[in-house]
């Protein structure tokens, strides 16, 4: 392999900065905006848990067979990029079902609104439709990327989702509130999925157009299911690979354990939201947005500096760094329910995020049990990010719900927040131990 330019660097990674938008919007702020603005109150928990866990099951089952099939293909484009076209048209798709639907006038279905099922359909759809897409992709980077630069690429990788979701917050945060008049924000929903749209749009052209795969020299082997679930297990039987995916899942359940649901924690819990006797926000959407923003502005600079630090000093040493600054953040949301403090919070997250997501990637790629596989065991790496959603975030969402009416009459308001967010700091802690059981990562 040829060493890859800042530009090719770019191009390469400038889809995760896309697809990040994407989700950054939707799971820090429309998922919860649309959900409260659809069940109320008292079930935002459990209807955010919903959603979230539904969408996820593609995210669990799909990744792996999509890997497994782009590796077993030959077309023009190579074996990445078609897939990653036709994904994304059909996640454009799923798009203009989750803005339209929460608004539909519908009864009622197993205890919520069908407006509300749909918008779970739809949810299920975005998410079916962009690892479609994303899962071939990543496998598109140790296609490209040297050893060697594999630390650097990290580094990119963790820059373009810590910017994409930055951007998609700020975006949403900015231009939607759940307390507007139905028609307003109706109109707010709209505009921010269809700025969504275009930059997923754009973000596809600059990554298919600017990186040429390098066409396979051999006939690739055919797909074979029996030999897929056999290939499914296998990547388990190396250890290293175990608790590399076995740490990522535990770090990434604190993550959405917390993200999740800061959103409410800034309408329940701070609820003023000023700073030094300036008002800064008006809505929870507003605030959150102030706090993630200066979380991925933070976090920018750790991944790129992690990246690099990890080629040099070793991945570990980045691992425990970032697992002990996540631990901090949560504890902080627990005893401290200022906004200043949230602020300061959104700081150490960063931190120790930035850290974490810049290092993530070239741990898995030291460890992979063959490069024949590698686009499958990516897939099956990346259920350490996508299984979460289906436990961690509807764990959290019904403890909250219950802890929050349990702390309600016995005189303790943020007694659900406590729960979940003590819960964030045991994942992460064990998320960042038991890293020093991979053998082969420095």
């Amino acid at each position: 392999m040829k060493r890859l330019n800042t530009l090719e660097q770019f191009y390469l990674s400038f889809f995760w900065f896309a697809s990040s938008v994407h989700w950054g919007a939707i799971l820090s702020v429309l998922v919860q905006s649309q959900v409260v603005a659809m069940v109320g109150d008292d079930l935002k928990g459990r209807g955010v848990g919903l959603v979230i866990a539904f969408g996820s099951i593609t995210g669990i089952l799909l990744p792996p067979f999509m890997g497994a099939w782009s590796d077993r293909v030959k077309f023009k484009l190579g074996r990445r990029r078609p897939f990653m076209i036709v994904g994304t048209v059909f996640n454009l798709l799923a798009l203009v079902g989750l803005a339209y639907f929460p608004f539909l006038k519908s009864g009622g279905l197993w205890g919520f609104s069908v407006a509300f099922w749909l918008y779970v359909a739809a949810y299920v759809l975005a998410n079916f439709t962009n690892n479609f897409a994303t899962a071939p992709y990543t496998a598109l980077l140790p296609d490209v990327v040297p050893p060697e630069q594999r630390g650097a690429a990290s580094g990119w990788y963790g820059l373009m989702t810590t910017l994409g979701n930055g951007v998609g917050i700020f975006l949403a945060g900015s231009l939607v509130s759940h307390t507007a008049a139905v028609n307003v924000f109706q109109n707010q929903i709209y505009l921010v999925y269809t700025l969504l749209g275009i930059v997923l749009t754009v973000g596809l052209l600059v990554t298919v157009l600017g990186i040429k795969e390098r066409p396979l020299a051999t006939e690739p082997k055919p797909f074979r299911w029996d030999e897929f679930w056999r290939g499914m297990i296998a990547p388990f039987r190396s250890s290293d690979f175990f608790w590399v995916f076995f740490t990522r899942l535990l770090v990434t359940m604190g993550v959405f354990s917390v993200l999740n649901f800061l959103q409410f924690y800034m309408d329940d819990v701070v609820r003023d939201f000023s700073l030094g006797g300036k008002v800064l926000a008006t809505t929870p959407e507003g605030a959150v947005q102030y706090v993630l923003v200066i979380l991925l502005l933070v976090a920018v600079p750790s991944s790129i500096i992690g990246g690099q630090l990890s080629d040099k000093y070793g991945r570990k040493l980045l691992v425990y760094l970032s697992g002990g600054l996540q631990v901090i953040a949560a504890v902080g949301l627990i005893f401290f329910h200022q906004y200043w403090a949230a602020l300061v919070v959104g700081v150490f997250f960063g931190l120790g995020y930035g850290a974490y997501q810049s290092v993530d990637w070239a741990l898995a790629c030291d460890v992979l049990p063959s490069m024949d596989d590698a686009a499958k065991d990516m897939g099956i790496w990346h259920i350490a990010l996508t299984f979460p959603q289906l436990v961690a975030t509807p764990l959290a969402g019904y403890l909250l719900d219950t802890f929050q009416v349990v702390g309600r009459q016995n005189g303790q308001p943020n007694l659900g927040y406590t729960v979940i967010f003590s819960i964030a700091v045991l994942y992460f802690f064990l998320g960042t131990v038991f890293v020093r059981q991979v053998k082969k990562a420095r």
